[in-house]
């Protein structure tokens, strides 16, 4: 296959041919390749994409083991269609604000012959699986907006390997700024200070994804979402139960509204989708008992409704 250097060189007709040459990549074969970055190492049923742990169409939805400097960061499920992330999950283990890095793109999903690292994205080049630098330009009213944030993870380079524009979306400016940041940060909070196992080691997994639009296309190119969602999932030593919560959002301007936290069953029963399938994460309790506490109070605040105890408060066994 022609090399990435080489195919801003080529002509349209021969751009066409590569793209449906079928991709086979750290882009991986199979989603147990990268299964360490799920919880009891199973992964999300998503409708009509991947169900059980197969991926239903192997030529459209690519798994990725996001790797830099020769070491998996964590997994994106990546549609080469809409040239967009289904969703990136990864396990968390505390992290802070770091540097922004220059973006990325994952070579293997161009030339199957490429190293397994993922690389920077040039200008000159035009992508075919994949969004590139470009394609993102010039688009005020959208951001690159990260599923899996930088951060989420414990150290720069983990925070660089975010910077991957296979691990982005097309996310309006005031929603990334807005409630999405918002809800990122209580998610954080939650995930610091009460996702600590046992052996007092901050220890969760998180699930980020985005549901593509009916034809909503920026720059011709890369699907806009039309909505937003993630979940958490973990074991808590200082609670000794499991904990977990939902949220999703329109990826439209919506101010600073604060996106309520919903519950694993609801994101299953709205959304189809099932973050955390066959695990002994609580499908019908959150955790918003935690956001009247110090110190996710002031990171965490809600509205009255979504404060409203749950119904249920069965707590599965460790």
């Amino acid at each position: 296959m022609v090399s990435l250097m080489m195919q801003h060189l080529l002509p349209p007709v021969a751009l066409l041919l590569l793209s449906i040459i079928p991709t086979e990549t750290k882009v991986v074969t199979s989603m147990a390749e990268c299964n360490e970055f799920f919880l009891q190492q199973t992964p999300p049923n998503i409708p009509g994409i991947l169900e059980g742990g197969n991926i239903l169409d192997q030529n459209r939805y690519k798994p990725i083991c996001q790797t830099l400097r020769d070491i998996s960061r964590f997994m994106t499920l990546y549609d080469i269609r809409n040239k967009i992330p289904v969703f990136s999950a990864a396990k968390y283990g505390g992290g802070g604000e770091g540097k922004k890095s220059f973006w990325k793109v994952e070579p293997q999903l161009e030339n199957t012959a490429e190293g397994d690292n993922m690389i920077k994205a040039e200008k000159n080049i035009t992508y075919i699986n994949q969004a590139g630098d470009t394609d993102y330009n010039n688009k005020e009213e959208y951001t690159r907006g990260h599923l899996f944030p930088s951060y989420y993870r414990s150290d720069e380079v983990e925070k660089r390997s975010t910077f991957t524009l296979t691990n982005v979306v097309p996310q309006k400016l005031n929603f990334n700024s807005g409630s999405w940041n918002k809800m990122e940060h209580c998610v954080k909070c939650i995930l610091d200070n009460y996702c600590i196992n046992n052996n007092n080691i901050i220890e969760g997994f998180v699930v980020i994804g985005a549901q593509p639009s009916n034809g909503n296309i920026l720059n011709n190119k890369i699907n806009i979402p039309s909505m937003l969602w993630s979940a958490f999932c973990c074991y808590s030593g200082n609670q000794n139960k499991w904990l977990a919560g939902a949220h999703w959002g329109e990826n439209r301007d919506n101010g600073h509204t604060y996106l309520q936290t919903k519950t694993l069953a609801e994101l299953k029963n709205i959304l189809g989708i099932e973050a955390f399938r066959g695990t002994q994460c609580p499908n019908d309790i959150t955790v918003t008992q935690l956001y009247l506490k110090h110190p996710c109070k002031s990171h965490c605040r809600q509205t009255e409704k979504s404060l409203t105890p749950p119904t249920s408060t069965n707590t599965p066994s460790v």
